[in-house]
């Protein structure tokens, strides 16, 4: 089974890079997966990095390959530079995982998807919030064909960074049959509206600059339930959940569901978004 994991990022020195590497080698260090090298393309920032946390650093994304099973594209604030992370790696057919944001756009997210394809590369990729007390409930409460309507909210620095978190709580848990949106408001205390397949609805909230919690409600059939989320699980979930896909060597995540997060969060981006729903389907 993959054990050795690369991390290949923007630069390294970023909270996620470092959490990942901490559960690796203490709450995790169980299951057995090292980070063995990492490659950037920050070179001199990497290498000060690397150094401080005794991982190898490779100038050359083939120097990299040599010494590891796995990747883990990294740059969780850098989604701009996630194409050109990934043609460094998908080309060697090992199993990579991908940091949110997957893409900054709908149209290079299908391009680093047909890579992968391309390469026959498994790939995944998802946000920390797919993996909550939110989801939790839904699985146990009826799973995805009771949810009739959910509201989200997410706070964060700004909507182009955070929006994915909250979009990824609704798409996870009602799946990627939505069919159109509207936003209110573009400013700090930005929602979208949308609707889904058999007459479903969601709303989205984006707190930036707040002190906003994320959290969830989920109405089915039967009730409507108000579900706190606690942050301090977030990433060590995250974390397990991609070594459980690097064990795996499959996808659990619909592809479908990543594409529709980004083709909502593009179309939340258009100056008509604001004006009246944009199609999606």
């Amino acid at each position: 089974m993959a054990k050795r994991i690369g991390f290949v990022d923007y630069n390294p020195d970023n909270f996620h890079a470092n959490i990942f590497l901490k559960f690796l080698r203490e709450d995790l260090s169980a299951r057995g997966f090292t980070v063995s090298g990492c490659h950037a393309l920050l070179d001199s920032e990497a290498k000060e990095w690397s150094s401080k946390n005794e991982v190898c650093y490779f100038e050359s994304p083939d120097e990299l390959n040599e010494n590891v099973d796995v990747f883990a594209v990294l740059a969780p604030s850098n989604p701009e530079v996630h194409l050109d992370l990934c043609e460094r790696v998908l080309k060697f057919g090992k199993t990579t995982y991908v940091d949110k944001t997957f893409a900054p756009s709908l149209e290079v997210a299908e391009q680093i998807f047909g890579l992968a394809d391309e390469h026959g590369t498994a790939i995944q990729t998802t946000s920390s919030l797919r993996y909550t007390e939110v989801q939790d409930f839904v699985y146990q409460n009826g799973g995805r064909e009771a949810v009739r309507h959910m509201i989200s909210w997410g706070p964060g620095g700004s909507f182009g960074e955070y929006a994915i978190h909250p979009v990824e709580t609704i798409i996870s848990c009602m799946g990627e049959e939505a069919l159109a949106l509207i936003r209110r408001n573009d400013g700090d205390f930005s929602q979208l509206i949308i609707n889904f397949s058999d007459s479903r609805t969601a709303v989205v909230n984006v707190c930036t600059n707040s002190k906003t919690a994320y959290s969830a409600s989920v109405t089915t059939a039967e009730q409507t339930a108000y579900i706190p989320v606690d942050t301090g699980k977030l990433f060590l979930n995250m974390t397990s959940s991609m070594l459980d896909f690097f064990a795996a060597g499959e996808p659990s995540i619909p592809r479908a569901e990543s594409l529709m997060i980004r083709q909502i969060l593009d179309a939340a981006m258009r100056p008509e978004a604001c004006e009246s729903f944009v199609d999606l389907a």
